[in-house]
């Protein structure tokens, strides 16, 4: 009787777990396709911050959740071979943005950048004072004396690039890929937890072969 009980807790077991682990390790990967992706630095523009080789985790926006400072992968068709490239929002569109050297203004207001190699500066950048055109962006790369961004393209639309051709925003928080990571695994044990019990609850029900009888004199 009461391995009866422990095989009927058993399929119970395997018919809830199953189903619940991989269900949420489906889902887990769902959502992270729908709405995370993955890219590789390839270049020196956003060192210090971003090295080449850097694997970096996408989050995936549209243009109204664009904010002044974020790091972006964007496309830009007419520039950088149609290349996805990672440049830092300085401006949006409407702002009036100002620069000399490493030094930016938006608005009148200087800009606080920690992030750029201050001792650096590429010296054949002219001083620039632009206005973005609505729905653009100005774009720089946090190394500025090796970023091909908006300075060297003042001649098209002040060196805006279009904000639909946006792809992602660098995702700054680690918190959200392990959330992500620890549901997957969750989904994982717990599929491998049903069907552990399913495998156990079959062998349990198997009948025992009889043996050989003994044998008569």
């Amino acid at each position: 009787m009461r391995q009866r009980r422990v095989i009927s807790r058993l399929r119970d077991a395997a018919w809830v777990l199953a189903p619940l682990g991989l269900a949420l390790l489906a889902g887990t990967i769902v959502y992270t396709l729908a709405n995370y992706k993955m890219a590789t630095v390839m270049g020196d523009s956003m060192s210090p911050t971003y090295r080449q080789g850097d694997q970096l985790f996408i989050e995936r926006i549209d243009a109204s959740e664009i904010r002044r400072g974020d790091v972006l992968l964007i496309e830009a068709p007419e520039r950088y071979q149609g290349r996805p490239m990672l440049r830092r929002v300085i401006g949006m569109g409407g702002d009036h943005v100002a620069g000399e050297g490493n030094r930016v203004t938006v608005n009148g207001k200087p800009v606080n950048e920690p992030y750029v190699m201050d001792d650096e500066e590429n010296l054949t950048v002219r001083p620039y004072d632009v206005k973005v055109p609505d729905g653009r962006l100005f774009l720089l790369g946090d190394h500025r004396a090796n970023a091909n961004d908006s300075r060297f393209h003042l001649s098209e639309q002040s060196g805006s690039v279009a904000a639909s051709g946006v792809q992602g925003r660098v995702l700054e928080d680690s918190a959200v890929p392990t959330v992500l990571v620890t549901l997957g695994s969750l989904g994982i044990v717990l599929a491998l937890a049903g069907f552990g019990g399913y495998v156990v609850r079959r062998r349990a029900l198997r009948p025992l072969s009889s043996g050989a009888p003994w044998p008569v004199g």
